[in-house]
């Protein structure tokens, strides 16, 4: 199947010869949901800016939907619904009017069966005729979505859609987001919140100083950059690790309470049952137990620093 989004070499250098991205190729996959993951900084808002026409690349080719964003730029542009970071939009008018006005923008005809519908999912019926400044953020966050979805776009773009929204909220808007993409909509999504990418994306990419580091599925990335650790609580505390086990990757931690021992889940043999054995040997027991996997927060922070 051929991606919904192609970028081939995209390029962005300001005129104070600031490089914001770097040659740039991605490729997003029709009905996923796609984090980009990446400090400030990195180039997600540059790159989502790119493709949905509001930023000039400097070099490059992209395609959305199959139309080339400068060539067929009103194709493309109608393929798009973007929610951006800050919350703009007309505060006297009501959520009815501005969702309303939104899909006229794109030449959509009225369809105000749609509209409700759209309303209803996103959980602003009620509020319909009140004004955006009476809202809450989450609230005009919500308000933000349904302008962006009004005139019935492929693609979605979320650029930190949950910025400023309490635990709650964020829960209810990753299940309107699932729910979108089981409608068929193609999510790509930025965040600052780690757990956002790991509870809801399929796939994700990791953007640094304008460089896209790596894209892989989510699971895959897990398997192939995260590790386990394996705690020991001792019965008796150590001052130091005995010779005898130097052949582990161990660390005395917990005030010589505990042993942790770092290994590759993956690999065919982890060490462990060794460990324990020569555990035994050495007459040290332990009392409890337990493991731990690397998670995405620490396999993020760790392609970063590397990429420096």
């Amino acid at each position: 199947m051929d991606p919904i989004i192609s970028v081939s070499g995209v390029t962005k250098t300001y005129k104070g010869g600031f490089q914001a991205l770097k040659a740039t190729d991605l490729e997003i996959r029709r009905g996923e949901i796609f984090a980009l993951l990446g400090p400030n900084g990195a180039g997600k808002t540059t790159l989502i800016s790119i493709i949905c026409g509001i930023v000039k690349a400097s070099g490059g080719t992209i395609t959305a939907d199959g139309h080339d964003i400068v060539r067929d730029y009103r194709a493309a542009r109608q393929a798009i619904g973007l929610v951006p970071q800050e919350l703009t939009t007309d505060a006297f008018e009501s959520v009815w009017a501005t969702v309303r006005f939104s899909r006229g923008l794109f030449g959509k005809p009225p369809n105000p069966a749609y509209l409700e519908k759209l309303l209803k999912d996103l959980s602003l019926w009620d509020k319909k005729d009140e004004r955006i400044m009476a809202l809450s953020g989450g609230m005009k966050r919500r308000v933000m979505i349904a302008k962006a979805l009004s005139h019935e776009p492929t693609i979605l773009f979320l650029d930190e859609p949950t910025a400023g929204v309490d635990v709650e909220l964020r829960r209810d808007m990753w299940e309107m987001v699932r729910r979108l993409r089981e409608n068929g909509t193609t999510i790509l999504l930025t965040t600052h919140y780690i757990e956002e990418a790991e509870e809801m994306a399929d796939r994700i990419g990791v953007i640094a100083k304008g460089e896209i580091v790596i894209v892989e599925e989510k699971a895959e990335l897990m398997r192939k950059l995260g590790r386990r650790e394996l705690t020991l609580h001792l019965q008796t505390p150590l001052e130091t690790l005995p010779e005898g086990l130097k052949a582990w990757d161990l660390t005395l931690t917990d005030e010589g309470n505990s042993i942790v021992y770092a290994f590759d889940a993956q690999a065919a043999e982890t060490g462990i049952s060794a460990l324990i054995r020569r555990l035994a040997e050495l007459g040290l027991d332990f009392k409890d137990l337990q493991t731990r996997e690397s998670s995405l927060e620490e396999i993020f922070v760790s392609l970063v620093r590397d990429s420096k």
